[in-house]
């Protein structure tokens, strides 16, 4: 697939900002391009035609970012859409509800167009493995079993839908530390994907009871978070997590990842 074959809806109320982006996204040679200044004629015209990629301000007239990738995960037929958010908001409040629905990709305002660029390749392998016309049966990843542990739903599909557009079918799901713990007395597997911040048993504790007390001490763990504070990056390092990963986690970096990971331990 090509950036050229690719359906893109832009949502920004800002005609200066929208224009800039539609002028990069054209000068890759995307020629597909509906432009929108409110969510909600958006979300309208996408139950005619669904979009290959959704690019979002946060602030729009009529409902935030993150709520319109809230409404899109709940539709069938949406809730597999690539999602970018481009705004200038930092603030915590703000940005984790959104990578909690289910944003692929959080670019800053003023976005750095190289970043943009390295998001749409990924997208593009991402949606050409969802049509088969990747590698969706990539057969190096066949017979990996794969926990993902996250308090979010839409975030624990979000994962198995990249990691099934990879070839990786066997996956499956903990809603939290304590959940994770008791799935491995029973089952073994070659990775775990955790999320960090998680009721009962988060990600850190998850991480350090399987490395003491556990019969798979040695199992690779990534830790995907949002978390920026430098003292609990420290504590999951020294607790022995395999790589920490920021979210969200794009379709080439997962990919590029587990292949590192499978290749230690062969």
């Amino acid at each position: 697939m090509e950036l050229s074959e690719l359906l893109l809806m832009v949502i920004e109320p800002s005609r200066m900002q929208r224009n800039i982006i539609v002028g990069h996204l054209r000068k890759m040679g995307i020629v597909a391009i509906e432009e929108f200044t409110e969510a909600a004629p958006a979300l309208e015209r996408m139950q005619g035609i669904t979009p290959d990629i959704v690019i979002s301000a946060m602030h729009l007239p009529d409902m935030t970012g993150s709520e319109l990738v809230g409404q899109m995960r709940t539709k069938p037929e949406l809730c597999d859409v690539t999602f970018f958010l481009i705004s200038s908001e930092t603030l915590y409040r703000y940005l984790e509800p959104i990578r909690q629905a289910g944003a692929t990709v959080i670019l800053p305002k003023p976005y750095d167009p190289e970043r943009l660029n390295e998001a749409l390749s990924s997208a593009v392998n991402y949606v050409a493995a969802r049509q088969n016309d990747f590698e969706g049966t990539n057969e190096e990843f066949d017979d990996l079993w794969i926990m993902v542990v996250d308090d979010s739903s839409t975030s624990r599909k979000y994962l198995q839908r990249v990691l099934t557009s990879l070839g990786i079918h066997n996956i499956r799901e903990a809603k939290d530390g304590a959940e994770a713990l008791q799935i491995l007395k029973g089952q073994r597997f070659d990775l775990i994907i955790t999320d960090y911040n998680m009721p009962n048993i988060d990600g850190l504790e998850l991480v350090e009871h399987i490395r003491h007390y556990t019969d798979q001490p040695s199992i690779p763990i990534v830790v995907v978070t949002s978390e920026q504070n430098d003292e609990p990056l420290h504590a999951l390092k020294t607790a022995g997590v395999s790589a920490i990963c920021e979210k969200p986690l794009s379709y080439v970096a997962l990919r590029k990842l587990i292949r590192h990971l499978i290749n230690d331990i062969d």
